[in-house]
């Protein structure tokens, strides 16, 4: 469904992304991930058509993107990070607009802006002014015009930004729908949300692919030691000195200091080693109280981190030259 080889696109002598290779099947959900100033939206303006890359090859549907841009433009919805939106239009005004545009026919036009103010929930503002929109409401309204013709291809930068945790819930369930007879990629800064959605991630930093896989054999193959919280009544220094001395573990940090008689500490230990059960006889046996004692999960937002939090280069440094155009 999206072929992308060699990516690359400079923008004078900076480098924005450098042979990026993907590629996205039909009914797949993929995360796009990766910091500010990594490549992601420059990316996603070459698969939309919205920019020329420097060289490399994209195919959306067997279109190659070079050759026909309209072709390509006709398959997929679009919702940018910044959502470009006319605030002097109404919202059924400006979603008749983007009907015309995308050239639904006029006997299907209604029936279209009904479908999508459903899908995202705008019934009950076709008249505002798009100007008097809340940020959840305007973030909503280029979803609709994202989805406005059904295409087949749906490229998501941000889609939650700005709205509340109900609304966010909402927007999840939506493109999780999506994988039934859509292809879909998200970009997105909530992990969490990635980790729900997404059958696979595909992390970028500098302009280059560092990661791609499952969210789950990300997490499994990261190499992350395994972590436990543990919360208790007793001493901080000595309950540290006896966790540290026990067979497996690597490093005690406290988590939150003394406090009304409780320490929280987080423990770490060799990867797959389970050394809860002795971690507990250990304090019992001192006569401390054991609070709580939890497991902590690696996540996929520890996995990103690891990826990308190497010293920043030139493409973080310049991102505010261009404008975000390299992001």
């Amino acid at each position: 469904m999206i072929e992308v080889m060699g990516l690359t696109k400079y923008y004078g002598s900076l480098g924005a992304i450098r042979d990026v290779n993907f590629s996205v099947n039909a009914g797949e959900i993929v995360g796009f991930l990766g910091p500010n100033g990594a490549g992601k939206t420059t990316t996603m303006r070459i698969l939309t058509c919205f920019t020329p890359a420097t060289s490399g090859t994209v195919r959306i549907s067997g279109i190659d993107v070079g050759e026909d841009s309209m072709a390509v433009r006709r398959s997929i919805g679009y919702l940018p990070e910044n959502v470009p939106l006319y605030d002097w239009m109404r919202v059924r005004s400006y979603l008749e607009f983007v009907t015309r545009a995308k050239g639904v026919a006029s006997s299907d036009r209604a029936k279209e802006i009904d479908r999508v103010s459903g899908v995202v929930g705008i019934q009950d503002v076709q008249t505002k002014l798009v100007r008097w929109l809340s940020k959840g409401y305007k973030q909503r309204l280029g979803l609709a015009q994202a989805l406005i013709g059904d295409p087949p291809i749906i490229i998501l930068d941000e889609p939650t930004i700005g709205l509340d945790p109900r609304q966010i819930r909402e927007i999840r369930n939506l493109i999780k729908s999506f994988a039934l007879n859509k292809t879909v990629i998200l970009s997105s800064h909530i992990l969490p949300e990635v980790s729900q959605v997404c059958s696979r991630v595909i992390i970028i930093n500098k302009g280059v692919i560092v990661a791609e896989d499952t969210p789950e054999n990300l997490i499994s193959g990261s190499g992350r030691t395994s972590r436990i919280q543990v919360t208790l009544r007793a001493p901080e220094q000595e309950s540290k000195n006896l966790i540290s001395g026990i067979n497996g573990v690597s490093t005690v940090k406290t988590l939150a200091p003394f406090h009304e008689g409780m320490l929280t500490l987080t423990v770490e230990s060799q990867q797959g080693q389970d050394i809860r059960s002795e971690l507990a006889r250990a304090i019992v046996a001192q006569d401390w109280d054991l609070l709580e004692l939890r497991s902590i999960d690696v996540s996929l937002e520890d996995v990103f981190i690891d990826l990308v939090t190497e010293e920043s280069g030139d493409i973080l440094t310049k991102e505010n030259v261009m404008d975000r155009e390299v992001a």
